[in-house]
């Protein structure tokens, strides 16, 4: 089942180098997954930063969640950098890391919603 009901949001500081490069491949991700849609929203600060829950330009949330987060990540503003299998930094996931991501928060949310059935 297509989790169409995620929410996400491309957070990005102003003339983000790396945003084209994460937006290109967060789209071959999303392919075939149509009803998805991605907000960008661009932060201006560090307060705005920690209030967001940005982990570094860019960030992405999926469902207001970093999935891409070390724990205990303070947040901010610096360029970010991820990592593949191999160990080399991006600056942005590779594709699968995102499909990943996508697909684990859709079985979430799926796993979240009550059976449907006679009451």
């Amino acid at each position: 089942m297509e989790p169409d009901s995620l929410e996400l949001t491309l957070l990005t500081v102003p003339d983000c180098p790396n945003a084209a490069a994460f937006e290109e491949r967060l789209a071959a991700a999303m392919s075939g997954r149509s009803k998805l849609v991605v907000r960008r929203r661009e932060i201006a600060d560090e307060q705005e930063a920690a209030e967001a829950g940005m982990h570094g330009s860019p960030t992405l949330l999926i469902d207001g969640v970093d999935p891409f987060a070390a724990p205990g990540q303070a947040p901010g503003l610096a360029c970010r950098l991820y990592r593949d299998a191999a160990g080399r930094a991006a600056g942005a996931p590779p594709v699968e890391a995102l499909r990943r991501a996508l697909e684990q928060a859709g079985a979430r949310g799926q796993a979240a919603k009550p059976a449907a059935g006679p009451r």
